[in-house]
């Protein structure tokens, strides 16, 4: 359906070329200071028209608070935001060939076998315009973490077509044994992202190479794929849920519910199948790492989140392990296919299947979605997140009112009792 969450809940409306996009976002907790210029940032990093390798659609994509405030601090209650829509041209797909052939590749028929009926433009519920509204309430959930507990959600473009950043070899299967690789997502920030635009691949000259590239299939009227890197850093251990959900189900499922995505993996990843067992495991070693400044100022210091007592020596396993946060940054990799609608002449049908033929779509489309992607696979990845601290926050606080057990100790060789606290 069109929820995403159950403690942190998020609904989206909205169609490419309806009146307006946005969401409703329900459980953000009271007492957060919040306006629309902590939520813009990441709206406008997602727009079209950003640059010459994106749609150029001219989107502003203005955020506008609905509900859910005052005062500009959060009450508790379902937010409402709203984005409107523009500069939608429903016309441009208003022609007969359109009107009669299914765009290979792209959700045309198959929404119109589910539904009985499709919108007339655009891709309507399937278009990346949808996203508007996950990227609104990722931006809320990104306070709310980076305040509480100092976590740190940052996406970049590591592939476009063939161009890798950190292509695999014999020696490096996969990117989490390539040094440079785990330096990249220790250190990167959006900021450092965003300073190589218009592609956003943290290296000159990939970037440089990436831009080329995209180029070129735009000015054939055809469209690439490519691959989106995003580490969570600062992730306090302890989220995820048994058995079904798992932390990394959990993202496997945000990631993949993103328009256009193929694939996704976590840690070593597929290339990993090549790492035996005695090198793949991650040994556990002592975290003597402090607490983030921010954690130690805030109120999850305060209600009892601890600094991991272990950490792993390696982070093979992506930061997780028995679907579980073991405080170890997690990342992953999400692909993303080459977009469907393209000018280039495709053989297709007719709706009805009758007769054969040719079409060149018309419209305004990226050729190639990554660069654009990256906030929303953060804000996924946020919301994900967000879901997960609010589960453990209050599991944590059932807990904390029992009254203690006399003589019982736990694993952990500690007392057990109300000042016991595993995870968050």
């Amino acid at each position: 359906m069109s929820t995403f969450g159950e403690y942190f809940r998020v609904h989206t409306y909205g169609e490419s070329h309806c009146r307006s996009v946005g969401c409703i976002v329900d459980g953000v907790p009271p007492g957060m200071e919040l306006t629309e210029d902590d939520i813009q940032p990441q709206m406008t990093r997602r727009r079209p028209g950003q640059s010459n390798i994106t749609t150029p659609r001219n989107e502003k994509d203005r955020v506008l608070i609905q509900s859910g405030t005052e005062f500009g601090v959060t009450l508790g209650t379902p937010i409402g935001m709203m984005v409107l829509n523009e500069d939608q041209r429903p016309k441009d797909y208003g022609n007969k060939t359109m009107d009669r052939y299914p765009r290979p590749s792209h959700a045309d028929w198959t929404y119109l076998e589910k539904y009985g009926v499709k919108a007339s433009s655009g891709g309507g519920r399937s278009s990346a315009r949808e996203t508007i509204g996950r990227v609104a309430a990722g931006a809320i959930a990104e306070k709310y973490l980076r305040l509480a507990y100092g976590i740190e959600i940052v996406a970049f473009v590591s592939d476009v077509g063939h161009l890798s950043l950190f292509p695999p070899t014999a020696t490096h299967p996969s990117p989490c044994t390539n040094p440079g690789f785990l330096h990249l997502i220790e250190s990167i920030s959006r900021e450092g992202v965003d300073s190589f635009l218009p592609v956003r691949c943290p290296d000159a000259d990939a970037n440089a190479r990436m831009t080329d590239l995209i180029t070129a299939f735009r000015d054939k009227n055809d469209s690439i794929g490519g691959v989106v890197t995003c580490v969570i850093r600062n992730l306090p251990s302890g989220l995820g849920e048994p058995c079904f959900d798992k932390l990394e189900a959990k993202l496997a499922h945000a990631m993949m519910s993103i328009p256009a995505t193929k694939g996704f993996d976590l840690g070593s990843g597929f290339g990993g199948v090549q790492i035996p067992g005695s090198t793949h495991n991650d040994p556990f070693v002592p975290d003597t790492s402090p607490l983030p400044e921010v954690v130690a100022a805030s109120g999850a210091a305060r209600a009892g989140v601890p600094r991991p007592r272990l950490t792993t020596k390696t982070n093979y396993s992506g930061g997780i392990q028995g679907g579980i946060s073991n405080g170890a940054p997690v990342y992953f990799r999400v692909a993303f296919k080459a977009p469907a609608t393209i000018g280039v002449d495709q053989t297709t049908a007719t709706y009805d299947g009758d007769a054969e033929g040719v079409l060149a779509a018309k419209g305004r489309h990226d050729p190639c979605v990554v660069p654009r992607a990256v906030p929303i696979v953060e804000a996924m990845a946020s919301l994900v997140v967000m879901d997960a601290v609010l589960a453990q926050q209050a599991r944590h606080t059932a807990k904390s009112l029992l009254p203690p057990l006399a003589g019982r100790t736990v694993p952990s060789g500690k007392p057990a009792g109300n000042g016991v606290t595993e995870g968050v």
